[in-house]
């Protein structure tokens, strides 16, 4: 019998949290019993895409959703659709624009149409129209937002989140939902001193405070204060470096500001990798001040790398499975992040495999559980 064909959707798969989580279950999955095929809409290659057709992936590119005139993305969906008649199963990682590909998906009598929260945004307040937190165009992003996710149950069969903030936020308090957890391969993020060791030397830190964030550059993760952070801590401790691995609009944007605030030659902007779990070994501290977050697989990744973790108090508390982890207001200073830093033993780095496994974020178990999900709405 050959796999049934599962269609993810997303809009470009590059190395950010959701796309990373899903390809975590993808290379572990049995790809003889259930195949991932991806919907995207960028037209330029992304990080994972040799990955996906190594595997056997498909993938099919479309331009980005309008979300104010989508009349034109419906047509070329439903031509997309009469012509691919082998997905049972669509499941949507757009948060509040699955609701867009999962209307069409139910036009077609597709059974099985999954809506996926993965984040929880800040509701718009009149004081964040005029707030230098975020522009004005990102305030009004948030707003069409706002007004999609009431559509987003009207044409899904499932609702799955990344845990309980997202999928409250996305479908309602009182609305019941699965938590499909964002999942690692415990296994490759465990503590390695030689690997620690080699990268250290590689990028010449040794003997040295570094502190490491993983991140697209988007003002959702607040990297302007992170690099305020930065700087008050090289203030105290000058033998201190920052690691920023991640591509995103405002990079140029946090480049140009590092040589403001005179930190440029500590601030090591890598871009995107192919080596997190490596990277992740020399890092000391891990600084995460997000705005806001679904469920950050980025932190159960740090954890499970046994490093000490300082992130913004608005992520939910759900992500906090070791020791290892602090949550700090961004309204307090950057001098008191900066302290609370110092304050920190990050010599020491605990072996955390067994509590990532005991809070259910190991790869394996999980991949078996969505395995046998997919393979039933075939059944059904």
């Amino acid at each position: 019998m050959a796999a049934i064909r599962v269609l993810q959707v997303f809009t470009i798969m590059n190395r950010g949290g959701a796309e990373s989580m899903i390809m975590n279950y993808y290379r572990k999955i049995d790809r003889d019993k259930v195949q991932f095929d991806f919907l995207v809409h960028r037209k330029e290659k992304a990080a994972f895409d040799d990955e996906i057709e190594s595997l056997g992936g498909k993938i099919y590119r479309f331009d980005a959703i309008n979300p104010l005139f989508p009349g034109d993305y419906y047509n070329k969906l439903r031509v997309f659709f009469k012509e691919h008649q082998e997905y049972a199963v669509v499941h949507s990682h757009l948060n509040t624009f699955s609701c867009f590909p999962l209307k069409i998906a139910k036009e077609f009598n597709i059974p099985c149409r999954i809506a996926h929260a993965h984040i929880a945004i800040d509701d718009v307040s009149i004081s964040s129209l005029f707030s230098q937190k975020e522009s004005i165009k990102e305030t009004f992003k948030k707003l069409i937002k706002l007004q999609l996710k009431k559509k987003v149950k009207k044409d899904a069969t499932h609702l799955f989140s990344c845990g309980d903030k997202a999928g409250k936020w996305l479908f309602g308090s009182n609305v019941s939902f699965t938590t499909m957890n964002n999942a690692i391969d415990t296994e490759k993020f465990a503590y390695n001193a030689l690997v620690a060791q080699e990268y250290k030397e590689e990028f010449d830190v040794q003997n040295r405070l570094v502190i490491g964030h993983v991140g697209r550059f988007a003002s959702q993760k607040n990297h302007a204060f992170l690099l305020q952070i930065f700087a008050a801590l090289v203030k105290e401790k000058s033998a201190s470096d920052l690691v920023m691995i991640g591509d995103g609009p405002l990079k140029k944007v946090m480049e140009k500001e590092a040589k403001n605030l005179s930190i440029d030659s500590n601030v090591h902007f890598l871009g995107v990798r192919a080596d997190v779990p490596e990277l992740f070994q020399m890092f000391d501290v891990f600084v995460f001040p997000s705005f806001y977050e679904g469920l950050p697989v980025t932190l159960i990744e740090a954890q499970a790398a046994g490093i000490k973790v300082l992130a913004s108090d608005s992520i939910t508390k759900e992500v906090s499975l070791t020791d290892d982890i602090a949550f700090l207001s961004i309204d307090k200073p950057a001098e008191y992040w900066a302290k609370k830093i110092l304050e920190i033993d990050a010599a020491k780095k605990n072996d955390n495999t067994e509590k990532i496994v005991k809070g259910n974020y190991d790869i394996v178990s999980n991949t078996q559980k969505i395995q046998e999900f997919y393979l039933e709405q075939v059944k059904a």
